[in-house]
């Protein structure tokens, strides 16, 4: 029955998004995400056009929330991912040091910290989503994520300002 939305739904979402992949995606997580509402759902789906409707406009949302981030927040830390420099071996062992320090910072966070902060800053996942497998409210999740990135930025902060070892010279011949 649900399945007669889809047309209807795509032109929704692609109006909104102006890409139609993207407006396939989000369309298949709204399939998704009501297929799982009707399983667990205590009481049968009564509106499902309607259902529909507020499912892709949250997604749509919440995808609109993540561009925002992402264009205010390019000075985070972690959504900088530096490229090595191939012509500048600096540069490079640079960049690999500081992913190293976040590498480390992430592992030293708690359990359930790391894996809010990687399921939702690493591979992208709504905080709701993040929330539904791991059975906490959003804000635990807003939480966590809050204090991953309080600890990256702490792990970079300290080592930038403890004094660094003088490079070796290499030695004439």
């Amino acid at each position: 029955m649900a399945a007669r939305y889809y047309l209807e739904l795509f032109n929704f979402c692609n109006r909104y998004l102006r890409d139609r992949a993207l407006a396939q995606d989000i369309v298949q997580e709204v399939y998704a995400r009501f297929a799982a509402f009707e399983r667990h759902g205590a009481q049968p789906v009564v509106e499902v056009r309607g259902l529909l409707y507020q499912i892709a406009r949250n997604l749509l949302v919440d995808h609109h929330r993540q561009q925002i981030v992402r264009a205010h927040d390019s000075d985070d830390v972690l959504l900088e991912k530096p490229a090595p420099d191939a012509d500048n071996p600096e540069v490079a062992y640079a960049a690999t040091q500081r992913m190293r320090l976040l590498v480390a910072a992430i592992e030293n966070l708690p359990p359930r910290c790391r894996e809010a902060f990687v399921l939702h800053r690493i591979e992208g996942l709504p905080q709701a989503e993040v929330a539904q497998r791991m059975g906490i409210s959003r804000n635990m999740v807003e939480r966590h994520v809050m204090i991953a990135v309080a600890a990256c930025r702490k792990r970079l902060r300290d080592t930038a300002e403890a004094p660094q070892p003088a490079p070796a010279r290499p030695e004439k011949i």
